[in-house]
């Protein structure tokens, strides 16, 4: 896992310096250390000295099917429609007080394919436990292998746009704009570390949809507006920010953006020339193409829980100690944004980046394990953190890992509560 989080924030540090050294001249060096990399990937952080319960009490792994059949599913219930559609499907009352007890005694009655096929049929967030094996035979297992880890595609003609003069003592990707709409992890570390290299982020949420504690530090150097895209005062505002945007990044489920009218072709006709990145679960293609997602339900699905389990001298699966799907794909998403954009810059056109976590599942797979990894002592948290003020409070929270020689990367701007600011580049 440290490889893998080490190997990916390099090369999106590497590719800032490439926008960098296109607009200015300057060339520097880099430096990922592989603890600092991994560190980063755990996501720790404090709010005014509490480190907040990222996890919905109900939420992980249980036991499924008839005893004795070693069938188990993991279910992701920290949005509260997520799990109220759980607990209405098994047939338990919905809200705050079910507790494990009783979901784990209900799912006893379940199949584990059942569960998973009805759960996502409604739109929810449940994965069978697979080994390895089994998911290698798995039609959606063929369809990501399929795919590069990070596909960069041309989706049509535009001129090369404009960027801003850069100074030398300017961060290499200062006044570049990005447009996120993106919720849980892997899209908003995208931007932040899109953010940490000089890009100006504007993080659009919906005042109707739930975020996750973790947005006071996935946060941190970006403005964030409110907009609900299905009102159309709010669609006339983003329209105008999209205009001005170099990049739009999102993570929201496959189709969502598009069928509200911002998919990528859509947005490539309203500003030619524009870089669209796009995160999924389980990739473009295939029979789960379609499929909602998260890291914790995609280890799941892959294999690493089973892995993990088996590593460790477990009857049990495991989760891996840290969400390193998500954070791995954030790199790529942050390397793919600067790779489509240094190719509009030299040969124009309209790009579309994609990266799955299924995809960067097997990446991380094909890296191996660490032998007697169990064993290895837990590194000095305290020395890699550091402090700010935000919106949400005292943070302390995990500095970033990339080391630049002339041109430190850092957060700019405080993270703020969404809806702080304006929908607007001024």
């Amino acid at each position: 896992m440290a490889t893998a989080a080490q190997a990916s924030l390099a090369v999106a540090a590497l590719a800032a310096t490439e926008i960098g050294k296109a607009r200015n001249g300057l060339e520097q060096r880099v430096g990922v250390d592989l603890v600092d990399a991994a560190l980063e990937c755990t996501g720790r952080f404090t709010l005014d000295g509490t480190a907040p319960d990222v996890w919905d009490k109900i939420a992980g792994l249980y036991r499924c099917g008839p005893a004795g059949q070693g069938e188990w599913v993991r279910v992701h219930t920290n949005f509260a429609h997520h799990r109220d559609g759980l607990l209405r499907l098994i047939g338990l009352p919905e809200g705050p007080d079910t507790t494990r007890e009783q979901v784990g005694a209900a799912l006893a009655a379940w199949p584990a394919d059942a569960l998973e096929d009805q759960a996502a049929e409604r739109g929810l967030v449940v994965a069978r436990l697979r080994g390895f094996d089994e998911w290698d035979r798995h039609p959606q297992r063929a369809a990501v292998a399929s795919l590069p880890l990070v596909e960069i595609e041309r989706i049509g003609d535009a001129a090369p746009l404009a960027w801003p003069e850069l100074a030398l003592e300017s961060p290499p990707l200062e006044g570049l704009r990005v447009l996120e709409l993106t919720r849980i992890l892997a899209g908003p570390v995208a931007g932040r570390t899109l953010a940490a290299y000089g890009a100006d982020v504007l993080l659009v949420n919906s005042p109707k949809l739930p975020n996750i504690d973790a947005i006071a530090d996935t946060s941190r150097g970006k403005r964030s507006a409110h907009a609900d895209l299905h009102d159309p005062a709010d669609r006339a505002a983003f329209t105008a920010a999209l205009a001005g945007a170099h990049v739009l990044l999102q993570g929201y489920r496959p189709g969502g953006i598009a069928a509200l009218g911002f998919g990528p072709d859509a947005v490539a006709a309203l500003r030619p020339g524009i870089v669209c990145v796009s995160l999924s679960a389980y990739g473009r293609t295939g029979p789960w193409a379609g499929r909602r997602g998260f890291d914790s339900l995609v280890q799941t699905a892959t294999g690493f829980n089973d892995a993990e389990g088996a590593a460790a001298g477990s009857a049990e699966p495991k989760a891996l100690p840290m969400q390193v799907l998500d954070m791995a794909s954030a790199f790529l998403l942050a390397f793919g944004t600067e790779a489509a954009l240094l190719r509009q810059r030299r040969e124009g056109g309209s790009w579309h980046v994609q990266v799955s976590l299924a995809r960067t599942a097997l990446w991380l797979r094909s890296l191996g394990r660490v032998v007697d990894g169990f064993k290895a002592a837990t590194p000095d948290f305290a020395s890699r953190m550091e402090a700010s003020d935000s919106g949400f409070g005292r943070l302390v929270a995990v500095r970033h890992a990339a080391r630049f020689s002339a041109t430190p990367a850092r957060y700019r701007r405080s993270s703020v509560r969404p809806g702080t600011d304006t929908l607007s580049w001024n």
